[in-house]
């Protein structure tokens, strides 16, 4: 394959960085236009990160770039759920039977600046901050790029154009005036708001470490992930608008006593908790739906370009490095063929992008209202005892999902077929049980 085809990659977030590293890796030119500034020269962006839970399948995509024990090194393992009551108790749930299966907490900021600096090292990776794509020519294909501190407009060209601009991103916007383009867009009714738990005076996590921490209020909730510095970054999942919300929850004297009333052991744990409240930022949250994710063979779409999802699952950029990984390998197998390659990763990645966003809407639910409830407490330890019970056969999603490398839609229809068979199961038993019990009433008559 021609090695000196050179690739423009727009967006330089986690998905793009990983990118280009791989595909510098294997001998490609690569050339990374990203809108933000370098996050070394001026700091990560705060106040509207949402920390990452990275696992197997953000790992393996690391692997291939050398980079996974770099940053597993600076990553806080979280191996089960510690939820809180409106009252402050705290019950907690592991992820799995197995304690050495956990999600890690990672900086978004810190992981990007890793891949910044591996790709640095790289002779053919070239980075070009403060550039923000405003149009794209596909047929060319090019990209219009506007200097965001000289104001300064310039037309790049390359042979191929990877999109990994996000959510709101420039190149998918062009893709959506191609014939047979799908675009579906949802925007939640909630949106998030960072706050900050510091350490103890002793300089100790104030909380348990190890753990995802979960307030759910049923409709909105907390949760909070350690970082290395032993802070707790805390984020707001709440509607914008009715009861408890962004909308109601505004004046200065209304922060304090709602969080002392609804979140009161947080609350004792955040001195700046108002400071925080009122000058960091309410985002929205939505997901993205698209197809297919290539023109021809000149343009395609990875991570949340194609398919923004919501963050419930903790699989965001799980599935982003996924895309990434699938790409390079199809990029092995269908060498030179850039078309065939694209069709390939496209076919292969769709239906489980599509099966990762629904499971990351559902599990919202989950967390908010369900979470706390002794009968969904009930269903995980029942999950648990069945995966010990029966290994080989029973593995829970939330497992599949988090702790495997299964593809989510397969995934999906493997839990769909345990379910069927323990509903049989049980069904049989109580039958059993009944014909039994009719049994010894007629022997007793």
């Amino acid at each position: 394959m021609k090695k000196n085809q050179r690739i423009i990659i727009v967006g330089g977030g986690l998905a793009g960085a990983l990118q280009a590293c791989l595909l510098g890796q294997a001998g490609f030119e690569v050339v990374v236009y990203e809108r933000l500034a370098d996050p070394r020269l001026t700091g990560a962006l705060g106040g509207r990160s949402i920390n990452l839970a990275i696992s197997d399948r953000a790992i393996y995509g690391l692997k291939l770039a050398g980079l996974d024990q770099i940053v597993l090194n600076d990553a806080i393992a979280m191996r089960g759920r510690a939820i809180h009551s409106p009252t402050g108790q705290l019950s907690y749930q592991p992820y799995s039977k197995n304690p050495n299966d956990a999600i890690n907490s990672v900086s978004r900021g810190g992981l990007n600046i890793t891949m910044f600096d591996a790709a640095d090292k790289l002779p053919n990776v070239t980075h070009h901050f403060d550039q923000r794509c405003v149009d794209v020519d596909l047929d060319k294909p090019a990209v219009k790029l506007l200097n965001t501190k000289t104001n300064e407009i310039t037309w790049v060209e390359g042979d191929i154009v990877i999109g990994a601009d996000g959510a709101y991103s420039a190149v998918r916007d062009n893709m959506r005036f191609v014939e047979r383009f799908d675009y579906d867009q949802l925007y939640l009714a909630h949106g998030f708001k960072e706050l900050c738990i510091p350490p103890t005076k002793a300089g100790e996590f104030a909380m348990e470490p190890n753990a995802l921490h979960i307030w759910p209020r049923g409709g909105y909730m907390m949760i909070a992930l350690p970082n290395k510095d032993r802070t707790f970054t805390c984020t707001l999942f709440w509607p914008f608008e009715g009861e408890n919300s962004f909308e109601t929850i505004k004046k200065e004297a209304d922060i304090q006593p709602f969080f002392q009333e609804h979140f009161p052991d947080a609350a004792a744990l955040m001195p700046t908790l108002v400071e925080d409240y009122q000058a960091n930022p309410t985002s929205s949250l939505m997901t993205i739906r698209c197809g297919p994710w290539y023109y021809k063979s000149k343009v395609v779409l990875i991570g949340d370009s194609a398919h923004a999802i919501v963050p419930f699952y903790g699989q965001g950029i799980n599935a982003g490095f996924e895309d990434c990984a699938a790409l390079m390998e199809c990029i092995k197998v269908h060498s030179g063929n850039w078309e065939q390659i694209f069709s390939s990763y496209y076919k292969r990645r769709k239906e489980n992008a599509d099966a990762i966003r629904d499971l990351a809407l559902s599990n919202f639910m989950e967390m908010r209202d369900r979470a706390a409830s002794p009968v969904f407490r009930m269903k995980k330890k029942g999950e648990r005892i069945l995966h010990k019970l029966f290994p080989q056969w029973y593995l829970p999603l939330y497992n599949m999902i988090s702790f495997s490398r299964i593809p989510y839609a397969e995934a999906v229809k493997k839990a769909k077929a345990q379910d069927r068979v323990i509903i049989l199961v049980a069904l049989v038993v109580v039958i059993i049980f009944i014909v039994l019990l009719a049994i010894i009433w007629g022997l007793v008559k």
